[in-house]
């Protein structure tokens, strides 16, 4: 994870060192979260994600693009049988701060990948449903069950509609168990986020 971190740091001060030009920029989306690794029947849990970047162009191809990024993640489990049905979702909540290597295969049309470290802000687990006609709703705190601490590395591409408006789309694959475990439990959990975005450069 050093690596990881080290790496994006170099790219940054190499992108600042040679860059032609930098934009600032706003930018949010839906998020398509999930959880893989050890859980069982997890589904796709919908979220959102809202924040700033500086693009820092580099050269006509290739640009560095570090961001800031409130982000909700997690996901659904739902339990059904005879007399009871209930939605669990796991509502996890990250600052998060990738940094994208962006190089434009078009003028318009941009390929990107590049690591994120994700602080987790919050953590709930929410109950709701009905168990023998009785309606249930819980929610309780569970940050202390979670690594504080997320590391990822992301892939998409985006487009540019206007030197100002784009899109894009990415998917963060989560490379930390951010399930905090016992000494001998080898559980795995691991975040796992396609999102969907339009940015706003100044």
């Amino acid at each position: 994870m050093k690596k990881i971190i080290m790496t994006a740091a170099a790219v940054m001060a190499f992108a600042f060192s040679n860059a032609q030009e930098t934009k600032f920029g706003v930018k949010g989306g839906v998020n398509f979260a999930n959880l893989t690794g050890d859980t069982e029947d997890a589904s796709l849990k919908v979220g959102f994600h809202v924040g700033g970047f500086a693009e820092i162009k580099v050269s006509d191809k290739f640009s560095v693009q570090p961001e800031l990024l409130y982000s909700t993640q997690g996901a659904k489990f739902d339990e059904s049988g005879e007399g009871f049905d209930i939605e669990n979702k796991l509502n996890l909540s990250y600052l998060n701060i990738p940094v994208m290597a962006k190089f434009y295969v078009a003028e318009k049309f941009s390929l990107e990948a590049g690591p994120q470290i994700g602080f987790l802000l919050s953590a709930k687990a929410k109950s709701e449903g009905t168990d023998e006609g009785i309606t249930l709703s819980a929610e309780e705190d569970v940050k202390d069950s979670f690594e504080s601490i997320d590391f990822g590395v992301n892939f998409g591409a985006g487009y540019d509609f206007t030197e100002n408006l784009s899109a894009g789309v990415r998917y963060n694959l989560g490379l930390s168990n951010i399930a905090k475990t016992e000494d001998g439990d080898d559980f795995k959990m691991n975040n796992s986020v396609f999102s969907l975005s339009v940015g706003y450069k100044f």
